[in-house]
């Protein structure tokens, strides 16, 4: 695979919002990719192209189904609406959080936009202060690089090959980079400058296998 030229999110932004009328903390981030509408839907809702950009899926794909990401998290599919919206509980351990998918035509391509809403419990809290958004973003930064990556060859990305680059210094480079962009978002949403920049700081060191100092 290609990534001297990698790109994951277009747009981020960080706010905080109501979901079931609880307080959660959204982390949203889009991008157009250069298909139409049905191809990308097909390729972010079957089973047989998910684990080409992202990772081995499991479960019954349809309204009311559970799936589960081979390593990473399960869940319960809450809304199908092809070929516009996907919603999902993200469930990772005892923590659940959701994700919502919308597909909408842009130009000659479509765009992706995907909202992750967490909840402000304690464990969720303690996370956010020490990271903030980015440690979410910053995951969801290699889900869209991935599928950017397969949609334009046509090759599934290999998961070894993936692991690989994002230990070598370009893929730590792109992390970085997506960290501090997760950053400017935060700030952007009213946050401190320099509690925003040191959790991105957090971030970045976590992703690159590097431990902080204090």
């Amino acid at each position: 695979m290609d990534y001297s030229n990698p790109l994951g999110i277009e747009y981020r932004v960080v706010e905080d919002g109501e979901h079931q009328g609880q307080p959660v903390r959204i982390v949203s981030g889009a991008r157009t990719y250069d298909t139409d509408i049905e191809d990308l839907w097909d390729a972010v809702t079957n089973a047989e192209r998910i684990p080409r950009w992202f990772a081995p899926i499991s479960g019954e794909l349809n309204l009311g189904g559970r799936y589960q990401l081979e390593g990473n998290a399960g869940g319960k599919i809450t809304r199908c609406d092809k070929p516009a919206a996907l919603d999902i509980t993200w469930e990772y351990y005892d923590n659940v959080s959701w994700v919502t998918v919308r597909l909408e035509p842009d130009g000659g391509g479509t765009r992706l936009t995907l909202q992750h809403l967490m909840g402000k419990d304690e464990e969720s809290e303690a996370h956010w202060r020490k990271y903030g958004p980015g440690a979410t973003g910053v995951g969801w930064e290699l889900g869209f690089l991935g599928l950017g990556q397969y949609l334009k060859s046509g090759e599934a990305v290999i998961e070894s090959d993936t692991n690989i680059w994002t230990a070598s210094a370009a893929g730590k480079a792109f992390v970085t980079n997506c960290a501090e962009a997760w950053g400017e978002a935060h700030i952007e949403s009213g946050e401190d400058p320099g509690v925003a920049k040191a959790m991105a700081a957090e971030t970045a060191a976590f992703y690159c296998g590097q431990q902080q100092e204090h």
